[in-house]
């Protein structure tokens, strides 16, 4: 069992907030990807409020030491 690293805003993978960086260092995926992904689903879902869920992710995620 391998044990990950606590979830945190990116320092160095940040664009705006560190959001979208610290969630795909956490999962090993690729931070531009994931960007775009992000951005994507956002856009084309009326289901996912992709501005309110990365506000409130600003918020609760910590920022990395």
């Amino acid at each position: 069992m391998s044990a990950h690293p606590p979830l945190r805003r990116s320092r160095r993978d940040r664009v705006i907030a560190g959001v979208i960086g610290g969630l795909a260092e956490y999962f090993g995926l690729d931070p531009r990807l994931s960007r775009i992904v992000y951005v994507l689903l956002s856009i084309f879902s009326a289901a996912f409020p992709g501005l309110l869920v990365y506000i409130l992710l600003w918020v609760l995620i910590p920022q990395e030491d």
